[in-house]
C-alpha cells in the first residue's frame, strides 16, 4: 500500500477547489458526450460503462440531469463527429511528466491553449508517446475511509486485481486494469464509492520534496484544467 504524501494532499486540496470552477459543467457535459460517441450511440449507462462512469461523475458535482440528457443527445446528434478525445503528452518543470486529456470540437483552438499554457509555467508540449510509456492506463476508484476497514478494502483489491492502493489522510485510492472498471459493482457490493473512472498512474513515480516546486508544478496543472477542453491532467509524481 502506498503512503501519505505532500502531492495526495495538495491534489486533494486541488479537487475540493475544481468543484467551484465555474466551467465544471461544460467539461461534464463534454465527458458524457464523448462516452456515447465511444460507446458506439449507445445511451444507455447500463450498457455503456463508459456512459455510466460519466453519469456518476456527473452526479456528484450536482450536475441537473437536463443537462445530463443534452448532453448523452449530444452524442447522437448531427454534430457528434466534431467532439473527440484528444490525449497530450508534454514536460513540466523540474522532470516531471504530464498526460492531459482533453474533449474538444476544435483541435486547433485546444492545441494553441495547451501550448500557451505549457509556454507560460516552464513546460513544454511531447510528441506521441515521449512520455506515455511513464504511465499505466488504469481504473481508479476511491472511498472513503469510513466506508471500508482493511479487512474489505483488501478483499476489494483482491477481487478486482488491484495494482496497487494508496492512501491520504481521508480517502482510499484502489487502482485497478483498465478491464476490470466493469466489474466495480460487483466487487464492492454495498460499498460507496465517491468515484470511479480512467486513470493514468506513473509506473515510476518521482519525488519532490520542495514546497516551492510542488506549487510551481500545482499551478501548471491548474491552468491547464482551467481550460474549457481539458478534462483531466495526470502527473508522474
Amino acid at each position: 500500500m502506498s503512503g501519505h504524501s505532500k502531492w495526495a494532499n495538495i491534489k486533494r486540496k486541488k479537487e475540493v477547489n475544481d468543484k467551484v470552477k465555474g466551467n465544471i459543467f461544460s467539461k461534464l457535459s463534454r465527458l458524457v458526450t464523448i462516452a456515447v460517441i465511444e460507446g458506439g450511440g449507445i445511451t444507455d449507462p447500463d450498457n455503456n460503462l463508459k456512459l455510466r462512469l460519466a453519469i456518476e461523475k456527473a452526479h456528484s458535482f450536482n450536475m441537473p440531469k437536463e443537462n445530463i440528457k443534452r448532453a448523452i443527445e449530444k452524442g447522437v446528434g448531427p454534430d457528434k463527429s466534431k467532439m473527440v478525445e484528444i490525449v497530450y503528452e508534454a514536460f513540466g518543470p523540474y522532470g516531471v511528466s504530464l498526460i492531459i486529456l482533453a474533449h474538444t470540437d476544435n483541435q486547433n483552438r485546444t492545441l494553441g491553449e495547451v501550448k500557451s499554457v505549457l509556454d507560460r509555467n516552464q513546460g513544454k508540449l511531447g510528441s506521441m508517446g515521449s512520455v506515455s510509456y511513464l504511465f499505466t492506463k488504469c481504473g481508479l476508484i476511491v472511498i472513503d475511509k469510513k466506508e471500508v476497514d482493511q479487512e474489505r478494502l483488501f478483499e476489494i483489491s483482491e477481487k478486482l486485481e488491484a495494482l496497487d492502493v494508496a492512501e491520504d489522510d481521508l480517502k482510499y485510492s484502489i487502482y485497478i486494469p483498465y478491464s476490470k472498471l466493469g466489474h466495480i459493482k460487483e466487487a464492492l457490493n454495498n460499498v460507496n464509492y465517491d468515484s470511479a473512472e480512467v486513470d493514468y498512474k506513473p509506473q515510476n513515480p518521482i519525488s519532490i520534496e520542495d514546497d516551492a516546486k510542488l506549487e510551481k508544478i500545482s499551478l501548471l496543472i491548474e491552468h491547464l484544467e482551467a481550460l474549457e477542453d481539458i478534462q483531466k491532467v495526470f502527473a508522474n509524481l
